[in-house]
């Protein structure tokens, strides 16, 4: 865990800045129709909807990150595990881009005892708490007070909602700390984010190339 706490830590440059000096929306900003809660929601059914082999959470190298975008929200992937993740991606100019600095989602499992609604949100809740650290910087710019950012799903949902076959992973919850950008510049962009609870960390950088 300490490699992780460095290598996050070494993601903050010296530059901070107000959310409102950058391309942040507020938490409590609905987007294109939906809370940010339910986009949190909605980017756990799409990172959900992959096989592992063909998961942007499970890629490298930012290849898939392209996978399974529509509308106006470009979702980009955390990680699967603890190592550090560098991923380049093409993003088309006009997206909104939506990521978790960390989260986590609670969803019955097969031959686990009845997972009800209630339980699902607590657990989820719980997990999440008292992150020991949250970073997201964008081209050098590092924005504090990250955990105003937390988001939980609104109640519970079916993690499995874009399975073609229909399966049913229901009750979901999910809880965590997520970042929604307005669309950047056409350019060349960074993004370092990531976070650390007491069972769980990522770090992530992105090279975004609006287009």
């Amino acid at each position: 865990m300490r490699f992780l706490v460095l290598t996050i830590v070494a993601l903050v440059s010296t530059a901070v800045c107000k959310a409102g000096d950058l391309s942040v929306i507020p938490p409590q900003v609905a987007v294109a129709g939906k809370t940010q809660a339910e986009w949190s929601q909605a980017w756990w059914q799409w990172a959900a909807s992959f096989d592992m082999e063909e998961s942007p959470v499970a890629d490298r190298t930012g290849a898939l990150c392209a996978s399974g975008q529509q509308g106006p929200i470009w979702f980009l992937a955390g990680t699967y595990g603890t190592q550090r993740t560098v991923r380049t991606c093409e993003v088309p100019k006009g997206k909104y881009l939506f990521f978790p600095l960390i989260n986590y989602v609670v969803f019955p499992r097969a031959g686990s005892s009845k997972l009800t609604c209630d339980d699902a949100i607590e657990m989820a809740r719980e997990i999440t708490n008292d992150p020991s650290a949250l970073i997201f910087e964008l081209d050098g710019k590092t924005i504090p007070e990250m955990g105003k950012h937390r988001q939980r799903s609104p109640g519970c949902f079916n993690l499995a909602a874009k399975d073609s076959d229909g399966a049913q992973l229901f009750p979901s919850a999910a809880n965590g700390y997520y970042v929604m950008l307005k669309p950047l510049s056409v350019g060349t962009h960074t993004i370092n984010f990531g976070g650390i609870l007491s069972d769980m960390s990522q770090a992530v950088t992105y090279t975004l190339i609006v287009r």
